[in-house]
């Protein structure tokens, strides 16, 4: 098993400062683990959009340390404690806190990342949206999902809008490619 005393040192003091609200690091730790598990091995670039407080970009730039990651996070405070943590984890060399919206990102590198994730960032619309804006052909979305599924969340209608295909759900974690 890893050590994870830096990660949730990192994470706990984020959580301090009111940008993360589980109770449980660990079990928030758990659930991110599911997407860094979802990211194809062949993936290089990750966008994480909406990061907050670093639920699960932080976790997956400590369990994928193959990968680049550009967590993006408008708000600037957030972003601010991001870089933090990036620092007091010591993957400043690939990973970056992107201080803007989302839309600046895809002006500045549309269809630049091999996988997106998202976890509360936005409606599945919102989020089918800018994930297909920013994933090239193949790249994948790794989206949070409620605890019972809903098959209604992801219409065909809005996967067929966005080139999104749906490979499915495991564990609360629902992996979207883009076609």
């Amino acid at each position: 098993m890893t050590d994870d005393a830096a990660l949730l040192a990192a994470l706990a003091a984020v959580q301090a400062r009111g940008a993360i609200g589980e109770s449980s690091l660990t079990a928030a730790v758990a659930h991110a683990d599911g997407f860094a598990r979802a990211l194809p091995s062949a993936a290089r670039l990750v966008a994480d959009l909406g990061s907050g407080g670093g639920l699960p970009g932080l976790v997956i730039a400590v369990r994928r340390p193959e990968l680049e990651l550009v967590l993006v996070e408008r708000r600037h405070t957030r972003a601010d404690l991001l870089r933090r943590a990036v620092a007091a984890l010591g993957v400043g060399d690939r990973v970056t806190v992107f201080g803007d919206d989302v839309r600046e990102l895809a002006r500045t590198r549309p269809a630049a990342f091999d996988a997106v994730t998202a976890r509360s960032f936005g409606a599945p619309a919102v989020t089918a949206r800018w994930a297909a804006a920013l994933l090239s052909i193949g790249g994948v979305l790794v989206v949070s999902e409620p605890p019972t599924d809903d098959p209604t969340r992801w219409p065909a209608s809005l996967l067929t809008r966005h080139g999104l295909v749906d490979r499915g759900r495991d564990q609360g974690v629902r992996v979207l490619e883009r076609r």
